[in-house]
């Protein structure tokens, strides 16, 4: 479950980053930053491709994969609402 919840809140982050700065540096150390501070919970995927490719070389089990995914996607869509509701 911790690792679930990492990937969320790292997404959200990132998700954020992206929409409030779209500046290419800001958005590369969020991503270094955000995959330091959450690799040793769940490996640091912050990203859906990353979590199939690990998936594939089966370095995770499908159930994790899933589990990642819909755990990405939530975070990316919260943090879809919550610029938009401070826009």
């Amino acid at each position: 479950m911790q690792a679930y919840l990492a990937e969320f809140v790292g997404v959200t982050a990132f998700v954020l980053v992206i929409l409030f700065t779209g500046h290419p540096i800001a958005i590369g150390a969020a991503l270094t930053l955000i995959i330091y501070a959450v690799r040793g919970m769940s490996g640091g995927h912050i990203n859906p491709a990353v979590s199939v490719a690990m998936a594939s070389l089966k370095k995770i089990s499908m159930p994790t994969l899933a589990g990642y995914v819909v755990a990405q996607t939530l975070g990316a869509l919260l943090a879809v609402f919550l610029f938009k509701m401070m826009k």
